[in-house]
Protein backbone atom coordinates (compact mmCIF):
# COMPACT_ATOMS: atom_id res chain seq x y z
CA UNK A 1 0.00 0.00 0.00
CA UNK A 2 2.74 2.48 1.11
CA UNK A 3 4.20 2.19 -2.61
CA UNK A 4 0.94 2.95 -4.16
CA UNK A 5 0.57 6.37 -1.74
CA UNK A 6 4.42 7.14 -3.01
CA UNK A 7 3.27 6.76 -6.51
CA UNK A 8 0.28 8.70 -5.85
CA UNK A 9 2.32 11.86 -4.26
CA UNK A 10 4.74 11.46 -7.39
CA UNK A 11 2.04 12.40 -9.02
CA UNK A 12 0.62 15.16 -7.25
CA UNK A 13 4.20 16.72 -7.43
CA UNK A 14 4.05 16.58 -10.88
CA UNK A 15 0.84 18.60 -11.66
CA UNK A 16 2.46 21.88 -10.97
CA UNK A 17 4.64 21.19 -14.04
CA UNK A 18 1.72 19.82 -15.79
CA UNK A 19 -0.11 22.79 -15.53
CA UNK A 20 2.63 24.95 -16.35
CA UNK A 21 4.14 23.61 -19.15
CA UNK A 22 0.64 22.90 -20.91
CA UNK A 23 0.62 24.28 -24.66
CA UNK A 24 4.05 25.24 -24.38
CA UNK A 25 7.04 23.51 -26.42
CA UNK A 26 9.91 21.70 -25.33
CA UNK A 27 12.58 21.31 -28.09
CA UNK A 28 14.30 18.27 -27.43
CA UNK A 29 18.20 17.42 -28.97
CA UNK A 30 17.81 13.91 -29.05
CA UNK A 31 21.16 11.93 -29.45
CA UNK A 32 24.17 9.90 -27.47
CA UNK A 33 23.42 6.41 -25.84
CA UNK A 34 19.55 7.04 -25.29
CA UNK A 35 19.45 6.54 -28.92
CA UNK A 36 21.43 3.08 -29.62
CA UNK A 37 19.91 1.30 -26.31
CA UNK A 38 17.13 -0.25 -26.82
CA UNK A 39 15.32 -0.19 -23.76
CA UNK A 40 16.14 3.49 -23.87
CA UNK A 41 14.65 3.86 -26.58
CA UNK A 42 11.48 2.15 -26.21
CA UNK A 43 11.41 4.79 -22.72
CA UNK A 44 12.27 7.52 -24.73
CA UNK A 45 9.66 7.22 -27.35
CA UNK A 46 7.06 6.64 -24.20
CA UNK A 47 8.02 9.98 -22.43
CA UNK A 48 7.63 11.77 -25.47
CA UNK A 49 3.53 10.41 -26.13
CA UNK A 50 3.01 10.96 -22.75
CA UNK A 51 4.15 14.45 -22.81
CA UNK A 52 2.20 14.85 -26.09
CA UNK A 53 -1.15 13.62 -24.30
CA UNK A 54 -0.72 15.78 -21.15
CA UNK A 55 -0.51 18.84 -23.57
CA UNK A 56 2.55 19.86 -23.93
CA UNK A 57 4.50 20.19 -27.84
CA UNK A 58 7.26 18.20 -28.21
CA UNK A 59 10.02 19.24 -30.99
CA UNK A 60 12.50 16.52 -31.42
CA UNK A 61 15.84 17.20 -33.60
CA UNK A 62 18.36 14.15 -33.88
CA UNK A 63 21.92 13.16 -34.22
CA UNK A 64 23.18 9.87 -36.00
CA UNK A 65 26.93 10.57 -35.58
CA UNK A 66 27.95 6.57 -34.92
CA UNK A 67 25.39 5.38 -37.74
CA UNK A 68 27.08 7.78 -40.43
CA UNK A 69 30.46 6.61 -39.36
CA UNK A 70 29.29 2.61 -39.38
CA UNK A 71 28.30 3.04 -43.07
CA UNK A 72 31.18 5.28 -44.26
CA UNK A 73 33.27 2.50 -42.95
CA UNK A 74 31.69 -0.42 -44.85
CA UNK A 75 31.53 1.80 -48.21
CA UNK A 76 34.90 2.25 -47.29
CA UNK A 77 35.23 6.23 -46.98
CA UNK A 78 37.57 7.45 -44.39
CA UNK A 79 35.85 10.07 -42.46
CA UNK A 80 37.52 13.53 -41.45
CA UNK A 81 37.09 16.06 -38.68
CA UNK A 82 38.24 19.73 -37.96
CA UNK A 83 37.50 21.35 -34.41
CA UNK A 84 35.34 18.63 -33.95
CA UNK A 85 33.36 19.10 -37.19
CA UNK A 86 32.78 16.23 -39.84
CA UNK A 87 34.76 17.58 -43.39
CA UNK A 88 31.45 16.58 -45.96
CA UNK A 89 32.37 16.19 -49.45
CA UNK A 90 29.48 15.32 -52.26
CA UNK A 91 30.12 11.72 -51.38
CA UNK A 92 29.73 12.40 -47.65
CA UNK A 93 26.98 14.38 -47.58
CA UNK A 94 25.01 11.54 -49.50
CA UNK A 95 25.43 9.08 -46.75
CA UNK A 96 25.04 11.79 -44.11
CA UNK A 97 21.24 12.46 -46.16
CA UNK A 98 20.85 9.30 -46.25
CA UNK A 99 21.56 7.57 -42.99
CA UNK A 100 19.80 10.67 -40.73
CA UNK A 101 16.75 11.14 -43.25
CA UNK A 102 16.17 7.84 -44.74
CA UNK A 103 17.26 5.63 -41.58
CA UNK A 104 17.85 7.50 -38.06
CA UNK A 105 14.91 9.43 -38.60
CA UNK A 106 12.53 6.78 -39.64
CA UNK A 107 13.41 4.35 -37.37
CA UNK A 108 12.79 6.80 -34.10
CA UNK A 109 8.92 7.96 -36.02
CA UNK A 110 8.28 4.17 -36.09
CA UNK A 111 9.33 3.73 -32.51
CA UNK A 112 6.85 6.85 -31.07
CA UNK A 113 4.22 5.72 -33.30
CA UNK A 114 4.53 1.55 -32.70
CA UNK A 115 4.39 3.03 -28.52
CA UNK A 116 1.03 4.97 -29.83
CA UNK A 117 1.78 8.49 -30.81
CA UNK A 118 1.35 10.30 -33.60
CA UNK A 119 4.47 11.52 -35.35
CA UNK A 120 6.14 12.77 -38.55
CA UNK A 121 9.86 12.72 -39.95
CA UNK A 122 11.41 15.87 -41.71
CA UNK A 123 14.22 17.35 -42.82
CA UNK A 124 15.42 20.66 -43.27
CA UNK A 125 14.55 20.48 -46.36
CA UNK A 126 10.83 19.66 -46.22
CA UNK A 127 9.14 23.17 -46.04
CA UNK A 128 12.22 24.90 -46.16
CA UNK A 129 12.39 24.17 -42.86
CA UNK A 130 16.24 24.96 -42.11
CA UNK A 131 17.21 26.94 -44.06
CA UNK A 132 21.35 27.49 -44.21
CA UNK A 133 25.09 28.94 -45.37
CA UNK A 134 28.10 27.50 -45.51
CA UNK A 135 29.94 27.60 -42.11
CA UNK A 136 33.04 29.26 -41.85
CA UNK A 137 35.71 28.48 -40.07
CA UNK A 138 39.21 29.46 -39.87
CA UNK A 139 42.21 28.76 -38.11
CA UNK A 140 44.85 30.93 -36.62
CA UNK A 141 48.08 31.61 -38.27
CA UNK A 142 51.39 29.64 -37.04
CA UNK A 143 53.17 32.80 -36.54
CA UNK A 144 55.80 32.35 -39.06
CA UNK A 145 54.28 34.79 -41.03
CA UNK A 146 53.28 38.05 -39.16
CA UNK A 147 50.59 39.89 -39.60
CA UNK A 148 49.11 37.04 -41.66
CA UNK A 149 45.23 37.03 -41.46
CA UNK A 150 43.56 33.66 -40.42
CA UNK A 151 43.88 30.42 -42.43
CA UNK A 152 40.16 29.89 -43.52
CA UNK A 153 39.23 25.89 -43.66
CA UNK A 154 36.64 24.39 -46.35
CA UNK A 155 34.44 21.45 -44.68
CA UNK A 156 32.91 21.20 -47.72
CA UNK A 157 28.88 21.18 -46.94
CA UNK A 158 28.95 21.95 -43.51
CA UNK A 159 25.98 24.46 -42.91
CA UNK A 160 24.99 26.90 -40.02
CA UNK A 161 21.44 27.74 -39.56
CA UNK A 162 20.32 31.17 -41.65
CA UNK A 163 16.77 30.73 -40.67
CA UNK A 164 13.78 28.53 -39.07
CA UNK A 165 10.67 28.50 -41.48
CA UNK A 166 8.27 27.42 -38.52
CA UNK A 167 4.77 26.76 -40.81
CA UNK A 168 4.82 23.50 -41.26
CA UNK A 169 5.49 22.70 -37.23
CA UNK A 170 2.83 24.90 -36.58
CA UNK A 171 0.79 23.21 -38.71
CA UNK A 172 1.71 19.10 -37.66
CA UNK A 173 0.81 20.79 -34.06
CA UNK A 174 -1.75 22.08 -34.74
CA UNK A 175 -3.19 18.68 -36.12
CA UNK A 176 -1.40 16.81 -33.01
CA UNK A 177 1.61 15.35 -34.88
CA UNK A 178 4.53 14.93 -32.88
CA UNK A 179 7.93 16.72 -35.28
CA UNK A 180 11.13 14.76 -35.46
CA UNK A 181 13.36 16.64 -37.31
CA UNK A 182 17.11 15.36 -39.19
CA UNK A 183 19.46 18.11 -39.26
CA UNK A 184 19.84 18.68 -42.78
CA UNK A 185 19.51 22.01 -43.80
CA UNK A 186 19.32 23.35 -47.15
CA UNK A 187 21.21 25.93 -48.93
CA UNK A 188 20.40 28.86 -51.47
CA UNK A 189 21.57 26.69 -54.40
CA UNK A 190 19.19 24.07 -53.21
CA UNK A 191 21.33 21.61 -52.14
CA UNK A 192 21.57 19.84 -48.29
CA UNK A 193 24.03 20.89 -46.15
CA UNK A 194 25.19 18.77 -42.99
CA UNK A 195 24.35 20.93 -39.60
CA UNK A 196 25.41 20.01 -35.90
CA UNK A 197 22.31 19.04 -34.20
CA UNK A 198 22.39 21.19 -31.37
CA UNK A 199 22.36 23.79 -33.44
CA UNK A 200 19.62 22.87 -35.41
CA UNK A 201 17.78 22.28 -31.63
CA UNK A 202 18.51 25.75 -30.38
CA UNK A 203 17.51 27.37 -33.39
CA UNK A 204 14.27 25.96 -33.71
CA UNK A 205 13.76 26.45 -30.08
CA UNK A 206 14.21 29.91 -30.53
CA UNK A 207 12.26 30.54 -33.22
CA UNK A 208 9.47 28.61 -31.44
CA UNK A 209 10.17 30.59 -28.55
CA UNK A 210 10.32 27.09 -26.80
CA UNK A 211 9.88 27.15 -22.70
CA UNK A 212 12.35 24.60 -23.17
CA UNK A 213 15.07 23.25 -24.82
CA UNK A 214 16.94 20.15 -23.21
CA UNK A 215 20.28 18.48 -24.49
CA UNK A 216 20.27 14.28 -24.34
CA UNK A 217 23.82 13.74 -23.63
CA UNK A 218 26.34 10.93 -22.62
CA UNK A 219 27.21 12.64 -19.56
CA UNK A 220 25.69 13.50 -16.19
CA UNK A 221 25.78 17.19 -17.22
CA UNK A 222 28.42 20.28 -16.83
CA UNK A 223 30.64 19.23 -14.50
CA UNK A 224 33.90 21.61 -12.62
CA UNK A 225 37.29 20.44 -12.68
CA UNK A 226 36.99 18.21 -9.75
CA UNK A 227 33.91 16.22 -11.82
CA UNK A 228 31.12 17.87 -9.81
CA UNK A 229 28.11 18.46 -11.26
CA UNK A 230 27.20 22.17 -11.95
CA UNK A 231 22.99 22.21 -11.03
CA UNK A 232 22.71 25.35 -12.74
CA UNK A 233 24.53 28.16 -14.59
CA UNK A 234 24.03 31.92 -15.62
CA UNK A 235 24.32 32.11 -19.51
CA UNK A 236 26.25 35.82 -18.38
CA UNK A 237 28.57 33.00 -16.24
CA UNK A 238 29.25 30.71 -19.23
CA UNK A 239 32.23 32.47 -21.54
CA UNK A 240 34.29 32.56 -18.16
CA UNK A 241 33.68 28.98 -17.44
CA UNK A 242 35.00 28.51 -20.47
CA UNK A 243 38.08 30.60 -20.60
CA UNK A 244 39.24 28.75 -16.96
CA UNK A 245 38.76 25.33 -18.53
CA UNK A 246 35.96 24.26 -16.46
CA UNK A 247 33.72 23.60 -19.73
CA UNK A 248 35.72 22.36 -22.84
CA UNK A 249 35.59 19.88 -25.50
CA UNK A 250 32.38 19.14 -26.48
CA UNK A 251 30.56 20.89 -24.03
CA UNK A 252 31.86 24.13 -25.49
CA UNK A 253 29.35 24.00 -28.04
CA UNK A 254 26.32 22.90 -26.25
CA UNK A 255 26.42 25.38 -24.04
CA UNK A 256 27.04 28.07 -25.98
CA UNK A 257 24.08 26.57 -27.89
CA UNK A 258 21.81 26.98 -25.02
CA UNK A 259 23.39 30.55 -24.42
CA UNK A 260 22.15 31.83 -27.69
CA UNK A 261 18.72 30.13 -27.27
CA UNK A 262 18.12 32.13 -23.95
CA UNK A 263 19.04 35.38 -25.85
CA UNK A 264 16.78 34.48 -28.32
CA UNK A 265 14.03 34.04 -25.57
CA UNK A 266 13.50 30.51 -25.03
CA UNK A 267 12.84 30.13 -21.09
CA UNK A 268 15.17 27.67 -19.76
CA UNK A 269 17.95 24.90 -21.17
CA UNK A 270 18.97 22.13 -19.82
CA UNK A 271 22.16 19.39 -20.62
CA UNK A 272 20.86 16.05 -19.11
CA UNK A 273 22.06 12.62 -19.11
CA UNK A 274 20.21 10.59 -21.58
CA UNK A 275 21.50 7.23 -20.31
CA UNK A 276 19.22 7.46 -17.44
CA UNK A 277 15.58 6.02 -18.26
CA UNK A 278 12.97 8.69 -18.09
CA UNK A 279 15.27 11.28 -18.12
CA UNK A 280 13.54 13.78 -19.38
CA UNK A 281 10.24 13.42 -17.60
CA UNK A 282 12.77 13.88 -14.32
CA UNK A 283 14.23 17.12 -15.57
CA UNK A 284 10.68 18.16 -16.26
CA UNK A 285 8.29 16.85 -13.22
CA UNK A 286 10.10 17.04 -10.73
CA UNK A 287 11.33 19.64 -7.85
CA UNK A 288 15.11 18.61 -8.48
CA UNK A 289 15.16 17.66 -11.86
CA UNK A 290 18.34 15.99 -13.50
CA UNK A 291 21.84 17.62 -14.83
CA UNK A 292 22.66 21.48 -15.81
CA UNK A 293 20.38 23.77 -16.11
CA UNK A 294 21.20 27.01 -17.60
CA UNK A 295 18.99 30.07 -17.10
Amino acid sequence: MQESIDRARGLIESLPYMQEFRHKTVVIKYGGHAMVDENLKKQFALDIILMKHIGINPVIVHGGGPQINRLLDRLEIKPSYVQGMRVTDGETMSVVEMVLVGKVNKEIVGNINHCGGRAVGLSGRDGDLICAEKMKVSKKNDGTLEDAPPELIDLGRVGQVTRVNPEILQALETNDFIPVIAPVGVGEDGQAFNINADLVAGSIAAELKAAKLVLLTDVAGVQDNEGTLLKSLKRSDLESYIDNGTIGGGMIPKVRCCGDALKAGVTKTHIIDGRIEHAILLEIFTREGIGTEIV
